[in-house]
Formats: C-alpha cells, sequence, structure tokens
C-alpha cells in the first residue's frame, strides 16, 4: 500500500515549539452543525466496509462535483471534533473522481503518534477542516472535492489533472478533548495565581501582587473523569507557563501540537503534580524561583523567578 505523499503527511507540524503562542477564539461546540451531503455526490459514491480498515469504494466516474460535498456514512459514537485545532487521528484514503482509481491511502495501522490538530489537515486540501468540524470518533467521512477545493499543490501531488476531482474518505480514529472538561473544584489557595478561561477553554492567569510561595503549589481547577495517569502513562497535555515576576508567557501549546510525554519525562515538581490526576481535568501548578532548573531546559523558562504552569490533559494514549 502506498503511502500518502509528501504534502499529506504531518512532519511539518513536529518542529513547532512551545513558546509564543497567542490566544485564538475556538469553535463552539454548542454551535457545532455536521456539513450536509449533495445528493448527487452520495449517490455517485458508494461506500463500504469497517471505519478503522481500507475502505471499500466504487465511485461511478466521472464524477465532476459542481461543489464541496460532505457526507457521513458511519457516525460513530465517541468524542466530537469542536475546533479546528483539536487533536485528531485521522486515516485518508483518496479516489480519483474522473477515472473511479485509488490513488493513495493511509496505513490504517492506529498509530496515535500520527494525531495532529484537525487545521494541519489544510496545508494539505484547502479548509479541509471544516469539512470534519463536528465529527465525532469512530465515523467515516466522505469528502467529494472539485479541482478549485483539492488545491493545486496537492492536485499535482495526488495527479489530478486540471479540471479533475478528487474524493477522499476519511475515518475518525481518535479524538482527543479540545480542553479540560472535568468538574469546577473549591480551591482556596489564598496569593495563588487565578485562571479565567476563553470560550474555547483555552485558559489565561491573572498572577496577585506579592511574592510567590516559597513551596511547590498544586491545585486540581478542574476534575475529569477520565483514566489516570502514571508515571509512565503516555498523556497529551496542553500547558501555559507564565512567569510570576513580569507575568510574561513563555510557553504555550494552545491553537499548536500538545505535549505528548509521560509525568515522569518531565521536571520532578511537575511530574509530581500531575501523576494521579485524571483525563479531563486542569491543574494549577507554581513552582518556586529556586527549583526551576529543569523548567528552564524542558521549557526554556526564565530564571530567578517561581513560575506559573496551567495544564490541562486532554488524553492518554494506551
Amino acid at each position: 500500500m502506498r503511502r500518502l505523499p509528501a504534502l499529506v503527511a504531518v512532519t511539518a507540524l513536529a518542529g513547532i515549539g512551545l513558546v509564543g503562542c497567542s490566544a485564538s477564539a475556538g469553535t463552539d461546540g454548542s454551535a457545532c452543525a455536521v456539513p450536509t451531503a449533495d445528493p448527487r455526490a452520495a449517490a455517485a459514491v458508494t461506500v463500504s466496509g469497517e471505519v478503522g480498515a481500507p475502505p471499500e469504494v466504487q465511485v461511478r466516474s466521472p464524477f465532476l462535483p459542481d461543489a464541496r460535498s460532505v457526507q457521513t456514512v458511519v457516525t460513530g459514537d465517541g468524542e466530537r471534533i469542536t475546533q479546528p485545532d483539536q487533536l485528531v487521528l485521522l486515516d485518508l484514503t483518496v479516489y480519483n473522481g474522473v477515472t473511479g482509481e485509488r490513488i493513495v491511502g493511509s496505513r490504517y495501522d492506529g498509530n496515535l503518534s500520527n494525531a495532529q490538530p484537525l487545521s494541519g489537515w489544510d496545508a494539505t486540501f484547502p479548509d479541509f477542516s471544516s469539512a470534519i468540524l463536528c465529527s465525532t470518533q469512530g465515523s467515516r467521512v466522505v469528502v467529494s472535492l472539485p479541482y478549485d477545493a483539492v488545491g493545486a499543490q496537492a492536485a499535482q501531488g495526488l495527479q489530478i489533472p486540471e479540471g479533475g476531482s478528487a474524493v477522499v474518505v476519511a475515518d475518525v480514529e481518535r479524538v482527543y478533548l479540545p480542553a479540560a472538561d472535568g468538574a469546577d473544584q473549591f480551591t482556596a489557595g489564598f496569593g495563588l495565581p487565578t485562571v479565567v478561561r476563553a470560550p474555547n477553554g483555552q485558559p489565561g492567569l491573572t498572577i496577585p501582587d506579592g511574592d510567590a510561595p516559597s513551596d511547590v503549589s498544586v491545585q486540581t481547577l478542574k476534575k475529569g473523569d477520565g483514566p489516570e495517569l502514571t508515571a509512565d502513562s503516555t498523556a497529551r497535555v496542553h500547558v501555559l507557563g507564565v512567569a510570576w515576576n513580569d507575568r510574561k508567557q513563555f510557553a504555550s501549546t494552545w491553537g499548536k501540537t500538545p505535549i505528548t510525554a509521560a509525568p515522569s519525562q518531565l521536571p520532578e515538581e511537575l511530574a509530581a503534580a500531575l501523576e494521579g490526576q485524571t483525563v479531563g481535568s486542569q491543574v494549577l501548578v507554581v513552582v518556586p524561583a529556586d527549583q526551576t532548573a529543569a523548567d528552564q531546559q524542558a521549557f526554556r523558562a526564565p530564571a530567578d523567578t517561581a513560575l506559573v504552569y496551567v495544564f490541562d490533559i486532554i488524553g492518554v494514549d494506551g
């Protein structure tokens, strides 16, 4: 089975760092509406087979749709994609709409290391994320693309001639939480930072005047009901890091790829704070200035200041 061509690969995301991410608004899940299918497209493409395995597809060719069409042929009952930057694992198979022949497909091996923000697929097919947005884990979605919607770079890589079309069958294999969704917890830590949240769940910090605590402080702000993190769990975590002294952000994965790491791979104080926490939880950690040597290496954090972290635990692999 051929692999997806280079333009479809996710490796371009691998070099994205943690520093300098600005806040961005997300899609409100309550307003989520699954795109509707063009009946002509639904009649032209027949799909069978199990989600998570290469599909069996018949295209009544030549199939030249006038506009993009999205058809959900299998609706899963898992987590819903509500934000373009939500971490997902998709398996795709692409067909030539003119000839009906299969062009290229994923491995369908369930390798979670290939998960990426949904919006990362827009580099392959322009605005592809909007076609998959609102789908649920376990779904199979057929996206029919006229030539203009394929995009010139993808059309060249897939050898689709001008005026042709493509049919993309996308299996939504895994959907991670967009943000911590656990129950709010009562906290009474006097003198600790306050966390505020944007509508998409992205946190912000208000740091009080005065000195930082002299000991590591940990607060569970939201308590999720998902699996518990062990020292060696492969966790998917969003992180926000802010320096206490100047209130400047030194790390953020929001709008980017979350951290994938076992708690034991993080600085000792952070590992201790995350072990035993559950998926869906949000955790505030304050590390005193004299205990941040490992943070300076791991997160390029500044020296000579206490560090404030907010962790959103959005998933665990395995």
